[in-house]
């Protein structure tokens, strides 16, 4: 099994291997994860039969080194199937395994092969749809509040606030207010660290968003790109909201294009999955204030010696 590097150019011939995508956590989106190359993380991929598997590769860190499920359209591998991939490749783990194969599989020898454990920094949110749109009832009423502040202070019927498809001359403003929102948040102390690596992923996206598959929007304050967000499909009833930004300068302005995120990237879809919180009690806050529909659970299988 021959290993090469993922670039943007591998998306629509690899994209086939993504139809029917039945899990629902954020990896398995073929834009995410071509997105999120950088220094020290490089995703590979092999095709083996009918199958596509992919190796996240780490430089840095080997020991945060992984393969994904493997993708096929129409089929979901077996544990022994897993286990000779393993074998063969010589990469023992698998990352963001989600729950239902566990479920599914618990009688099928996955014990026998492999050890199992959580990893619940990966756990992904997802909402539904209607929800994030329409923000109904009572447990919402303080996002519809400071919704309410914002569009009072910028009213978009008067010409203030501007909501559009990303375009490609969108792309350096988005560029350039990525810049200032990572200036605000320190995220390029290490560039090696999450925000860092993220930023990265974000503008990756941007350069890439018609050849990757994403969907985005902006969001203009008095002809200024204060906020905008990305999303792609990630199963037949589930987007993804991979990348969202908002100027922390405007009252409300997060909730509000939270909201415009929900009503116009998928609105077609179910539901929306909002990511991980990777263990950061703000992320934790902030997921939990939107009240998720559910959590999809994420596991490790490391295999047995």
């Amino acid at each position: 099994m021959k290993f090469r590097p993922l670039t943007p150019s591998d998306y629509e011939s690899l994209k086939p291997f993504f139809a029917g995508q039945r899990y629902e956590l954020c990896p398995y989106s073929i834009s995410s994860i071509i997105a999120w190359t950088n220094e020290v993380y490089q995703p590979c991929a092999a095709v083996h039969g009918d199958s596509l598997v992919i190796y996240a590769n780490f430089t840095r860190h080997k020991e945060r080194s992984h393969l994904i499920l493997p993708i096929s359209p129409g089929r979901e591998h077996t544990p022994e199937e897993l286990a000779d991939i393993s074998r063969q490749t010589g990469y023992g783990t698998y990352w963001f395994v989600p729950e239902d194969y566990l479920n599914r599989n618990a009688e099928n020898g996955l014990e026998d092969s492999f050890v199992i454990e959580r990893q619940e920094e990966y756990d992904d949110y997802v909402y539904r749809t209607e929800d994030l749109a329409t923000l109904a009832g009572g447990r919402y009423s303080k996002k519809r509040n400071l919704i309410k502040q914002f569009e009072r202070n910028y009213p978009e019927k008067e010409g203030a606030v501007s909501i559009k498809t990303i375009s490609p001359e969108d792309i350096p403003g988005c560029l350039e207010f990525l810049d200032r929102w990572c200036e605000d948040q320190e995220c390029d102390v290490d560039r090696y660290e999450d925000l860092a690596c993220e930023w990265n992923a974000t503008r990756n996206a941007l350069n890439n968003i018609d050849t990757l598959g994403f969907r985005g929007i902006t969001l203009s304050i008095d002809g200024a790109i204060e906020a905008f967000g990305m999303a792609s499909q990630l199963t037949e009833t589930m987007s993804a909201l991979h990348f969202q930004k908002a100027s922390a300068q405007f009252k409300g302005l997060y909730q509000f294009f939270d909201r415009e995120c929900a009503r116009r990237l998928f609105p077609e879809l179910e539901y929306i999955n909002k990511e991980s919180d990777m263990g950061v009690a703000g992320l934790i806050q902030a997921k939990r204030s939107y009240h998720p529909a559910r959590m999809v659970q994420s596991y490790k299988l490391t295999l047995k010696k």
